[in-house]
């Protein structure tokens, strides 16, 4: 017969201490409890619910790094294929999204539209679901539309994170704002490649919201464009609402106007003199706000669909780590355990808004 293998000392010892505990917890029932519930207490209250690192981006250029607004090292910053996006958590969409747009990418004809909605796995509170949006009434309205992501099978998937939706009316979305976001591609068209930021304007609350998730309704939309490409050098904004119909050129403003109403400092990499010059004025006559069609605008424009393909770059997603012990204990907690906590947080904030009530109408 084969000789049986000693169980090892090691094993023992947790034979041994396995035996205690349960020992211990059958003669002491109670403090394993309250020790239990304190550990759990403990970790609940040091589990972060804002990241506790500053994300580091990584761009292709200098271009794609100007296109990002100013941001703070607790704000959620998500990088996809091709943009990068802030995103809001008390209103379940992005602050912002910002993205370098080019001449290669509006006319790349690479991949075909996917309709993959999905929720974005990226955001460590929990993005938006499927479920907020069914039967809402409201579009699952693009930020950075899946027409300006047709350069790769990649970027066309990534544009259908809920992480890049905000909820809109479906005229708002297949009318003026779909006008606008195809005069965008004409403007790349014209000027080779521009810095595109967009998003809802979340400075005018309340809001009306849908889902369980509670995704606000935003009454306004924005973009703001610059052109740093070659020597003359331009920027602009539009401000559009759910109701609005007409003509882009009503709805231009300057992008001091934008920072204005939404807050956000936009291309903060400018010197103090270019942003100045730049953000305090607009001339739309310089635009062009036509259409965008593939043969018609690249033959306006000089570009040659047969021999040209995507040559840019992509932002790559960076991995910010942690410094210290201390740090990788609270942002692995923050991974894995803040969305749970921020969903506790919410839920009893939404019984004592419900207890409040009843006690008012009392």
């Amino acid at each position: 017969m084969p000789a049986q293998k000693k169980p090892s000392i090691k094993s023992d010892i947790k034979r041994t201490v396995k035996s205690s505990v349960r020992k211990s917890a059958k003669k002491h029932p109670v403090i394993w409890i309250l020790i239990i519930l304190a550990i759990v207490i403990t970790v609940f209250i040091i589990t972060p619910v804002e990241n506790p690192i500053k994300v580091s981006l990584v761009f292709d250029s200098v271009s794609e790094q100007l296109a990002i607004p100013e941001h703070g090292k607790d704000d959620i910053i998500v990088q996809h294929t091709g943009y990068t996006l802030c995103y809001d958590e008390e209103h379940e969409q992005p602050r912002w999204v910002a993205y370098l747009l080019t001449a290669d990418e509006v006319f790349s004809d690479e991949s075909s539209r996917g309709d993959n909605f999905r929720e974005d796995p990226s955001i460590p509170t929990g993005s938006a679901t499927l479920n907020d949006y069914k039967g809402s009434g409201y579009d699952r309205g693009h930020l950075i539309p899946a027409a300006d992501q047709k350069w790769s099978a990649a970027a066309m998937d990534d544009s259908f994170f809920l992480s890049n939706m905000s909820p809109q009316t479906h005229a708002f979305n297949a009318g003026i704002w779909s006008d606008l976001e195809s005069a965008v591609r004409t403007m790349a068209a014209q000027n080779q490649e521009i810095c595109v930021v967009t998003g809802p304007v979340l400075t005018d609350g309340p809001y009306k919201t849908i889902g369980s998730s509670k995704v606000s309704v935003p009454n306004f939309y924005y973009k703001v464009i610059l052109d740093y490409y070659g020597n003359d050098k331009k920027a602009i904004g539009f401000v559009l609402s759910q109701d609005d119909k007409g003509k882009l050129s009503g709805f231009a403003v300057t992008v001091d106007d934008v920072e204005k109403l939404t807050g956000i400092n936009f291309f903060p990499l400018l010197s103090d003199s270019e942003a100045k010059e730049l953000e305090g004025a607009f001339d739309a006559s310089l635009w062009d706000l036509s259409e965008f069609n593939r043969s018609t605008t690249a033959k306006k424009y000089g570009y040659d669909l047969s021999g040209a393909g995507y040559s840019g770059g992509s932002a790559a997603v960076s991995e910010a780590k942690p410094e210290g012990v201390w740090q990788s204990i609270q942002y692995f907690l923050y991974t894995n355990l803040g969305p749970t906590k921020r969903k506790i947080i919410d839920f009893f904030d939404d019984l004592f808004d419900v207890v409040e009530k009843k006690d008012e109408k009392l």
